[in-house]
């Protein structure tokens, strides 16, 4: 898990109700309504039944992840984690410390209604344990795969009475990976997703991974994808360099954890020698994946992580 916070030092407005025939606004009508959906009781992704009483006004988000989850149902938060700066207007909300140490004080100081917890970063006892002396009811909610983004998303836009815009972006997110699937049908295509450690080892995304699940949707053969788990990264294993070369993938996709100048992951796999002879080497098949959509903050941009995929790999063999 130390390992992992590392990696994550990176995660609607409500609508104008239109003026009245009389140009009164019909703003009452519109709060009338959504107070009559409350209170309502949802089961979050950690299996906790949560009690919402009124419409949330005043959210909270703890992780890069609920940030997203949030704005993607059109709503909005008042605090969010130090990292998380998408969508851009999340940024304006007051920073509650990073996800893996969240000020209480600051949380408490902005009298929410409503905090969302991530169901992967904080599922450990003593975080669960310290969110619960908070006078707000906390939502558990996160992914760690592609299903998971699409309960994730039903469960916010249920707790926030925006299940219409829930539904709205569950139904894009799986066009998208329509989309992808069909623009990869029958090709028969390896590829490995790899990260390093600071001394060069190589681990690769396995199956239970959320870049190992989305090459399983995309129905891609990942030769890591049942592998033992080995190493500092949750869901990846380790890849010494004769297994790699064992495997031989069509496609390498990379990680790189640290931010830039230091050089990208897919620009040194070409120049280390015993990799040159590698089909995704030779075939100028190495890419780069953007570390928040695939490591930091997995969630409503997975239509967007999808797309990458689809592009890296379509071009890889022919069909």
């Amino acid at each position: 898990m130390l390992a992992l916070a590392v990696l994550t030092a990176a995660c609607s407005s409500s609508e104008n109700a239109s003026p009245t025939a009389t140009g009164t606004s019909a703003a009452p009508a519109a709060a009338t309504e959504a107070a009559g959906a409350y209170p309502v009781t949802v089961t979050d992704q950690l299996g906790n039944e949560v009690t919402i009483e009124a419409a949330p006004l005043r959210v909270v988000a703890l992780s890069p992840t609920a940030v997203e989850l949030v704005y993607a149902v059109g709503g909005t938060v008042v605090g969010r984690s130090s990292s998380a700066d998408y969508p851009p207007e999340a940024t304006s909300a007051t920073d509650i410390g990073t996800a893996y140490q969240p000020s209480l004080e600051t949380i408490i100081s902005l009298n929410p209604d409503l905090v969302i917890a991530d169901k992967v970063l904080h599922a450990q006892p003593q975080l669960q344990a310290s969110f619960a002396g908070l006078s707000a009811p906390v939502l558990y909610a996160g992914a760690d795969s592609y299903a998971g983004v699409l309960d994730a998303l039903a469960l916010v836009g249920a707790t926030l009475n925006q299940r219409a815009t829930a539904d709205a972006k569950i139904a894009a997110i799986e066009s998208a990976l329509a989309r992808a699937k069909e623009q990869l049908s029958g090709k028969t295509i390896s590829a490995v997703v790899l990260i390093a450690d600071r001394d060069q080892r190589l681990y690769a995304a396995k199956a239970n991974s959320y870049a190992g699940d989305l090459l399983a949707q995309l129905g891609i053969t990942n030769p890591a994808a049942d592998q033992p788990d080995a190493g500092p990264f949750p869901g990846y294993t380790a890849v010494a360099p004769e297994t790699l070369l064992g495997w031989n993938p069509d496609v390498i996709l990379t990680i790189t954890p640290a931010p830039a100048p230091a050089p990208r992951l897919s620009a040194i796999i070409p120049q280390i020698p015993p990799f040159a002879g590698l089909t995704a080497v030779q075939g100028g098949h190495v890419v780069e994946l953007d570390l928040v959509l695939f490591l930091q903050a997995p969630g409503p941009r997975v239509a967007d992580a999808i797309d990458v995929l689809a592009q890296a790999l379509v071009g890889a063999v022919a069909p």
